[in-house]
């Protein structure tokens, strides 16, 4: 593409992103207000010789983006809420195979149909909880254009680290607004290829690591043999449902892999927290208004900090337990009834007082009305 300047949507950024780490394989299903990714896909990827496929729901573009993943290729889907539901039993199938894949969430008003055109942060718990069982996920939250380019990368670099499924949750308002952004030259950003097994094709053990707790991919069709099945399974892929012992060793392992890793997976922007006695927690499209009023609020003398999580799961208790030790109160803006207010509740305790301000209705906060939460 080439290092240039664009005046973009979020939607299209997603896109720009995702071909610059690689993805080659694009299948999703039309839907409000993700589709302008899906669009941008079907006219790019056939340039660099990928393949953009519109499936016929979001069941079959979760599975297919599985396939193209376990076949060798870096592979993506875009939706929003109600498909995010459909993909939930592919999305625990994923984490079971461990099949790297990136899930973009353009987050809009629910539930059930909602209000399609409108912004939310209502899928924020989904993303962790969607599926049944115990799994980990990695979720990345932007707050702007370029951001969104840029943690698209991201996403794709953890999902090929990890062997999991990466979502990126934005909203409706990134998604549509358009802001100028730099598209870097191919080879500007470090980009992760999955890691081949090193072992002989008759020494190769699917799930067993050679070092760490994430195993090395052998792609369908390169020689190796391979067995994949939702089900529990023993190291070389084969199903185990009856054994305790591998059960539990296979879904610690899992969610170990990702849970041990929080502090490195942790992506934080902190301003003004060095005096703070108050502290704002947000993300994603809502920190942009609680930037505004912290700096209002800061040239007035008050000693009000800002915390924007870039990482939503897996959630930073560690962070938030030492900012509730610092500050008196945390006020936790969100587009939702109060979703990430109650980890953030958790994480600090008793002692530090956490209020949320919320707001639901594709009506996004005003750095006003965080002002006025904060008098209160």
């Amino acid at each position: 593409m080439g290092k240039r300047e664009l005046f973009a949507q979020g939607d299209e950024a997603y896109a720009y992103g995702a071909l610059l780490a690689g993805c080659r394989f694009f299948a999703g299903y039309p839907i409000t207000p993700a589709t302008e990714t899906a669009e941008v896909m079907s006219e790019l990827l056939p340039r660099v010789g990928g393949t953009h496929i519109q499936m016929e729901d979001e069941i079959a573009s979760m599975g297919a983006i599985i396939g193209a993943s376990l076949a060798g290729v870096k592979s993506m889907t875009v939706t929003s809420g109600p498909g995010f539901s459909l993909m939930q039993e592919n999305i625990g199938y994923a984490c079971m195979v461990e099949a790297p894949c990136v899930v973009v969430d353009v987050q809009r008003s629910g539930p059930s149909t909602g209000q399609p055109t409108e912004p939310s942060q209502g899928d924020i718990m989904q993303a962790r909880w969607g599926s049944h069982g115990d799994y980990e996920i990695i979720a990345l939250a932007p707050n702007s254009v370029q951001e969104s380019l840029e943690l698209t990368i991201e996403c794709f670099n953890l999902s090929e680290k990890y062997r999991n499924p990466v979502f990126l949750m934005t909203d409706g308002e990134v998604g549509h607004m358009r802001e100028g952004i730099i598209l870097p030259d191919y080879g500007e950003y470090e980009i992760n290829e999955r890691e081949k097994p090193q072992r002989r094709p008759q020494e190769y053990v699917p799930f067993l690591p050679e070092e760490g707790k994430v195993p090395r991919i052998a792609n369908f069709g390169c020689g190796y043999h391979t067995y994949l099945t939702g089900l529990t399974h023993k190291p070389d892929g084969l199903p185990a449902t009856d054994d305790a012992e591998i059960h539990t060793q296979l879904v610690t392992r899992l969610c170990e892999k990702i849970a041990d890793d929080t502090d490195k997976l942790t992506r934080l922007e902190q301003l003004y927290l060095d005096d703070a006695e108050v502290a704002i927690v947000c993300y994603g499209i809502t920190s942009r208004a609680a930037l505004y009023a912290v700096k209002i609020l800061r040239s007035r003398g008050k000693k009000v900090g800002y915390l924007r999580l870039i990482t939503i799961w897996p959630f930073p208790e560690k962070v938030l337990r030492g900012l509730g030790a610092q500050v008196k109160r945390i006020l936790v803006p969100e587009m939702n009834l109060g979703q990430l207010f109650h980890k953030v509740r958790e994480a600090v305790g008793h002692d530090t007082e956490v209020t949320k301000l919320s707001r639901i209705g594709g009506v996004m906060h005003s750095p006003r009305e965080i002002i006025e939460a904060l008098k209160n």
